[in-house]
């Protein structure tokens, strides 16, 4: 990680409250590793917005597998861009549906164009696509921040 950088931050006492019983309840350590996690996460919507960089995700599928050839259809699109596909897990959630998720790792706009195909789908009844920085960004910074999770359970008040 490189040199940390202190700086103040200023807004109303009720955001603050907010933003303090948030960082409770997610159980941080402080609020600085609070708002460097919103600045990531802000960082990373951003690359994605721009189809910047390698991504990485997970597309959600809920689906009705009595829907003609539903099954076949979709291994065969994971199939078309195999080198994006990276794990897969198939549950049957009852005996009309069936949950798929399906990691994969790519360029943005490829991510995106896969999630799209399989989202729209016949018979798929709600898909989503979450996607993720592939972490080189942020990774002498995760080392630091041991997770982020509470180490103590110092009040927020009392936390930097």
């Amino acid at each position: 990680m490189g040199e940390l950088v202190r700086y103040g931050v200023s807004m109303e006492a009720d955001l603050a409250a907010k933003f303090d019983a948030l960082i409770r309840r997610r159980n941080y350590t402080n609020r600085s590793e609070a708002i460097r996690d919103l600045v990531r996460q802000e960082l990373t919507r951003h690359a994605w917005h721009q189809q910047r960089g390698e991504l990485v995700g997970t597309i959600t599928l809920l689906y009705d597998h009595h829907v003609r050839e539903i099954e076949s259809r979709m291994v065969d699109v994971q199939h078309q861009h195999h080198e994006m596909v990276l794990s897969t897990m198939h549950v049957h959630l009852t005996h009309d549906h069936c949950l798929e998720v399906i990691v994969v790792r790519g360029s943005a706009a490829d991510v995106r164009d896969l999630a799209d195909r399989l989202i729209s789908a016949r018979g798929v009844l709600h898909g989503e696509l979450v996607a993720t920085t592939s972490g080189e960004a942020f990774s002498s910074a995760r080392s630091r921040k041991g997770r982020g999770k509470a180490e103590s359970q110092a009040p927020a008040e009392n936390r930097d």
